[in-house]
């Protein structure tokens, strides 16, 4: 009940970004090969305040666990003004695209699109992170059936202006790859507009505090960076690695950087939902521990990776057996001949995709568990550690050994494998039941029991 909206909401973001990749493959093959490395590098920026309002959901789940609802709202505040906090930053690295571009070394036609794409992205950046920490209110309390409904609203939003902006129908210009862009930033400031529009109800205004405590909170936002800014430098730390990958492969040529980028787009099919299946796992893990019943947080995890391992098993039999299945929607709007070699590439990475499916259930199970606890310097510590090995190794083989793009494919497979692994060895080791988040004070006694509960019944009022 608690997961089931939250993958919904996190496959509509899969549509939205398989149907963006569709639509400008359609358009042209460079405007797709742009899109994935542009769009990384846009995520790289965003990262550490997304990661910190990320973390909102976590405080929010503990202090609903706790009974504390008068600080929820403040919370979410906190995570609001990071967002606005970091927004110098995002339009300073506007013109900045074109010499950043410039150094990877990627086909004048493809860089071009890529400084558009990422230039235009960044007018939206604040407007995520605001969104994200909007959703934890949501999330955080169990009221996942709100994240699924703007979540799913806005990517309907986005796929509409995509087709609309990108090709220029219903009175829209024809903007090509730049439309894309200003369709996903329009789709991200919808999703605050409806946030908002349903957070001051009077109910959930008076109960949260929602209006009182929307005053800067200095004990709070200590409290928030100290948890949530490792979890945004960890979240920094990867996707930079997986960018310098993405950029690395662009050396490789158009056909190369094509055919990642439809390889990862099609994995978002199995991986994006799997996200919300973490999230709704956070929230649990954060309730329970807020109410002092790690026991219920280990069984929702378990009870989690079950059901994440058995969905990614099909779709890594999927990709293997049928991979046209995934691949035909992109077929449709192109010329066959020009698609074939780009699909026959394609069809190989995509045996490494299932490959590694099979143990991401780890990665993102773990990970989210330990992340509902409070364990995020552990987190942030592997990243720092294995983030450089495989962006040394996929340079060494690309640039200075002449391998191609199974062996960056090899690179990136062995490193998500790793990862799983980790996580769940420290997840059974088991310090992240005595970890919590909110202040000490906040927490609930312990039951009593005996005679003393009988006369603490007596004196206590109720």
């Amino acid at each position: 009940m608690l997961a089931l909206p939250l993958v919904i909401s996190t496959a509509s973001w899969t549509v939205m970004n398989f149907v963006d990749r569709m639509f400008l493959l359609w358009f042209c093959e460079e405007a797709m090969a742009a899109a994935m490395p542009a769009g990384m590098l846009y995520f790289t920026l965003i990262c550490f305040p997304l990661g910190v309002a990320m973390y909102v959901n976590t405080f929010v789940a503990q202090y609903e666990g706790a009974g504390r609802p008068g600080r929820i709202g403040a919370v979410v505040w906190q995570g609001i003004r990071v967002g606005v906090y970091a927004m110098p930053v995002f339009l300073a690295t506007i013109p900045l695209a074109p010499w950043i571009f410039a150094l990877a070394g990627h086909d004048p036609q493809v860089a071009c699109f890529e400084v558009i794409y990422y230039q235009v992205l960044c007018f939206g950046a604040v407007g995520q992170v605001i969104a994200t920490s909007m959703s934890s209110f949501f999330s955080g309390r169990g009221q996942t059936r709100t994240v699924m409904a703007v979540d799913t609203a806005a990517s309907l939003l986005n796929v509409a202006l995509d087709y609309a902006w990108i090709f220029g129908h219903w009175g829209f210009p024809s903007l090509g790859i730049e439309g894309a862009a200003w369709a996903t930033v329009v789709s991200q400031w919808s999703r605050v507009a409806m946030y908002g529009y349903v957070m001051m109800r009077p109910a959930l205004r008076q109960k949260y505090q929602l209006i009182a405590a929307r005053r800067f909170d200095a004990p709070l936002m200590r409290r928030l960076l100290r948890y949530g800014g490792p979890n945004g430098l960890q979240l920094l730390v990867e996707v930079s690695a997986f960018s310098l990958f993405i950029l690395l492969v662009g050396r490789l040529g158009t056909n190369a950087m094509a055919a990642t980028t439809l390889a990862f787009n099609v994995n978002s099919v199995a991986w994006v939902p799997m996200l919300g299946m973490g999230i709704a796992l956070t929230t649990m893990v954060g309730q329970q521990l807020g109410r002092d019943r790690p026991d219920l947080a280990a069984r929702a995890t378990w009870t989690s990776f079950c059901m994440a391992q058995a969905y990614l098993s099909v779709m890594a039999a999927l990709y293997v057996t049928v991979p046209d299945l995934f691949l035909m929607g992109h077929a449709s709007g192109t010329d066959p001949v020009a698609f074939a070699l780009l699909r026959d590439t394609t069809v190989v990475l995509l045996r490494f995709v299932a490959a590694y499916s099979l143990l991401d259930a780890m990665n993102i199970i773990f990970v989210h568990a330990i992340k509902g606890a409070g364990d995020t310097r552990f987190i942030l510590i592997v990243s720092s550690v294995t983030a450089p090995l495989p962006v040394t190794a996929t340079w060494l083989g690309v640039a200075r050994l002449g391998l191609g793009l199974i062996w960056c494919w090899l690179v990136i497979t062995a490193w998500i494998c790793a990862l799983g692994v980790i996580y769940l060895v420290r997840f059974l080791q088991g310090r992240w039941r005595q970890m919590r988040v909110i202040e000490p004070e906040l927490l609930p006694l312990p039951a009593p029991c005996g005679e003393e509960a009988a006369v603490e019944a007596t004196v206590l009022p109720v």
